[in-house]
């Protein structure tokens, strides 16, 4: 079978895009009297049904799965140790996450010894919970061999203990009342959306008749229903004003099942024949955007804080185009220009913190340490933010993590 699919590429960049409008969204900036606002949206039941379709971001885990078994197999073939594996694949994350941090704590930093650290602190501990994301995908990433030979070995069997650990996560919440304990969910809602992509590139999905995908599918739908209407699930996918607690992060049971329909509407579209041929430029291309997707999530936030100076700049400037620029449309669409022209230019930059293979073996034990750094400084930065600061000893130990790793990881990979 094919090593690259196109509709799973396209799938995956769609998913980012939606990640950026729901981004984009989740404030509204408003010009009153002069003033700017900055307030949370709360964009009402409309909205809240339309999310159960437009919120694709489970199937960036399922493209993820399928993406790492390519990996995986083609790692097999060379018959390296886990150690190249890693070195090989982690050492792609070090360029973007290396220049992401270091602006990122830079900024934190420069704004706490200025005078701001009261402010500086908690917003660089809020802003990094973007990391989530960098986080699981590290994770899926390095326990991938095994996820792939437990499906091999085990077939579908290997995904029931992910499936239980969720409804059980689901099922204490809703009884203690807890909403902390939602989170536990990061270790089976995404490990199973990533388990269904292996197993979609091993045939399922795509190969099952249509009945039985339009079962799955319709089934799906029903069961998202009776989780909303009648167990008292959060009634969007995401969280906005008017929805503070959301099935999407943490995740939950509800938008697990949501990764279930979108999958088998892949399935659907694939045997439909969907993106099966591109052009040589289109496919190019897909390819291309591909290849920045971390760069682009990394960066959204301050596209997203650049798009809204230039909305209001340009609405102080004329005001007769207020009601136009101020439109949540116009900021989306500004957002978007932005990353288009900014993320090329960052991307070239990350290319260059990308370390090089070395000509000898890699270093076993080095390789593994050195990503488990990377992976945990990631999450503490994730935690704690990254103002470099004698007050936030956290945040400063944080960066530190993050930076053994990196150089354990580069020395690794360049040895």
């Amino acid at each position: 079978m094919p090593e690259r699919n196109h509709l799973i590429d396209i799938a995956r960049i769609g998913s980012m895009l939606i990640v950026v409008v729901f981004h984009t969204l989740l404030w509204q900036v408003l010009l009153v009297d002069g003033q700017v606002l900055v307030l949370p949206w709360a964009p009402g039941p409309v909205f809240w049904a339309i999310s159960w379709v437009a919120t694709i971001v489970p199937v960036f885990f399922v493209a993820a799965g399928y993406a790492n078994a390519v990996v995986v197999d083609r790692w097999r073939l060379t018959a390296e140790p886990y150690a190249a594996f890693l070195t090989r694949r982690g050492s792609r994350l070090l360029g973007p996450m290396t220049v992401f941090m270091v602006m990122f704590t830079l900024v934190g930093t420069v704004a706490g010894w200025a005078g701001r650290l009261a402010e500086a602190v908690p917003l660089s501990a809020q802003f990094a919970q973007l990391l989530w994301f960098a986080v699981v995908y590290q994770l899926l990433l390095a326990g991938a061999p095994l996820a792939v030979w437990l499906h091999d070995r085990f077939g579908g069997w290997v995904m029931l203990p992910l499936l239980a650990g969720a409804i059980a996560v689901d099922v204490a919440v809703r009884t203690t009342g807890d909403l902390r304990l939602q989170w536990l969910n990061l270790a089976f809602v995404w490990p199973l959306a990533h388990q269904w992509g292996i197993a979609y590139h091993r045939g399922w999905f795509r190969s099952w008749p249509t009945r039985r995908l339009v079962a799955v599918l319709l089934a799906s739908v029903t069961l998202i229903a009776v989780l909303v209407f009648g167990l008292g699930y959060p009634p969007a996918a995401p969280a906005w004003a008017d929805v503070l607690v959301a099935n999407l992060l943490p995740p939950t049971v509800a938008v697990l099942v949501l990764g279930l329909a979108q999958t088998c509407v892949l399935g659907l579209m694939e045997r439909a024949g969907v993106a099966a041929r591109l052009s040589e430029r289109g496919a190019a291309q897909v390819r291309l955007t591909n290849a920045l997707l971390l760069t682009v999530y990394l960066w959204q936030v301050p596209a997203i804080v650049t798009a809204g100076g230039l909305t209001v700049g340009l609405s102080l400037l004329f005001p007769v185009l207020t009601p136009l620029l101020m439109n949540q449309l116009t900021l989306i669409v500004v957002v978007l220009l932005v990353l288009a022209l900014a993320v090329p230019g960052i991307a070239r930059l990350d290319a260059r913190c990308i370390p090089r293979p070395g000509p000898g073996p890699t270093p076993r034990g080095l390789a593994e340490a050195g990503y488990a750094l990377f992976t945990a400084g990631t999450w503490a930065v994730w935690q704690y933010g990254a103002v470099l600061h004698p007050a936030d000893p956290a945040a400063i130990a944080a960066v530190a993590v993050f930076a053994l790793g990196v150089a354990t990881l580069r020395r690794a990979t360049s040895a």
